[in-house]
């Protein structure tokens, strides 16, 4: 394949991208902060700090630290930087001609934008050079090569197949969709759910509580983005509900391990401290709620994680509540 591919990034989702890209021996560009990372993967052929026993063709990989010549060099750039960071990572950056494949499960803090829109809002990127990676998969299952799906959504097929195309192997097998922005947001939303799932899961609430949770969750996630983005689509498919269900369930699921300490009392503080990582749904529960003002669409599963996290809410008393609407 001659297009060059560039992945922006360099935490585990990164780390499983180039995995999965290495597969069909293709050139790969990856940008990522630290210096010794970049010289530990080219000496070893791991990352130090991400899925370390991950094996990485180092002949295929070029690491490095300076952004502005890894996209440079590059005609695609797969995004697998936390959406907290994305904004002040691209500042100043020429992204002029490039298609973006977001891996981004977030929304952009800084401006409350989805990455679609905040691509075509700040880089003048036109949807149709715009992609997203959706679930279900968790980045530690591809470092153990166990099978994994993934959707790819564009509205130009084409864009689609090619990416899809570039990631599929013996383990990873790829659908395509044109539902972009739709398909975004579920998965936003699906993080703050595996935060309610973790939460339950610490307040200890069982697996009869858990099923009605998620049932109603993918209904928020319906609900919602009907109103947002209407359009034709069926929820129950993998990167709607099969997402839904690998991160509220799943031990690997940052999300629903935030939740879970929320549940057993830990501050959100201690948390960041001891976890070391970013869940995504601590800042897309703010970002949600904020947009809903407008929509107005019914959510109480997400409105009571916003009241947990944001307005020193007691988990125990907001479950209680929480669970007598639930049905």
């Amino acid at each position: 394949m001659s297009t060059k591919i560039a992945v922006i990034g360099g935490g585990s989702w990164a780390t499983a991208i180039v995995k999965m890209l290495c597969n069909n021996c293709m050139d790969i560009g990856w940008w990522m902060r630290d210096k010794e990372q970049v010289h530990h993967i080219v000496k070893y052929g791991h990352n130090p700090k991400y899925l370390t026993g991950a094996e990485l063709d180092s002949d295929n990989i070029k690491p490095s630290t300076d952004l502005k010549d890894v996209i440079g060099c590059a005609d695609i750039l797969i995004i697998a930087t936390p959406s907290a960071f994305i904004h002040d990572t691209f500042k100043g950056m020429d992204l002029k001609g490039k298609k973006i494949v977001s891996a981004v499960k977030g929304i952009i803090p800084q401006t409350n934008e989805i990455p679609a829109d905040y691509f075509q809002n700040s880089f003048g990127l036109n949807l149709d050079d715009f992609a997203i990676i959706c679930g279900p998969c968790h980045a530690e299952e591809v470092a153990m090569e166990r099978l994994s799906y993934l959707t790819i959504a564009s509205q130009r097929t084409k864009l689609a197949q090619l990416v899809s195309r570039a990631l599929s192997c013996r383990y990873i097998s790829c659908t395509i969709s044109q539902d972009v922005v739709g398909a975004e947001i579920s998965a936003v939303l699906k993080n703050v759910y595996a935060l309610a799932g973790g939460i339950s899961h610490g307040l200890g609430y069982g697996d009869n509580f858990m099923a009605v949770l998620v049932s109603n969750a993918i209904q928020e996630i319906d609900r919602f983005i009907n109103v947002v983005y209407p359009l034709e689509r069926d929820v129950k498919l993998s990167a709607y509900l099969g997402d839904l269900l690998v991160t509220a369930y799943s031990p690997h699921s940052r999300n629903r391990s935030f939740g879970n300490m929320i549940g057993k009392g830990y501050s959100v503080k201690a948390i960041q401290q001891e976890m070391n990582m970013i869940a995504e749904g601590y800042y897309a529960t703010s970002c949600i709620y904020e947009l809903n003002r407008e929509h107005k669409v019914s959510l109480p599963i997400a409105d009571a994680v916003f009241s947990i996290l944001y307005t020193g809410a007691s988990a125990r008393k907001v479950f209680e509540n929480l669970a007598k609407k639930l049905s």
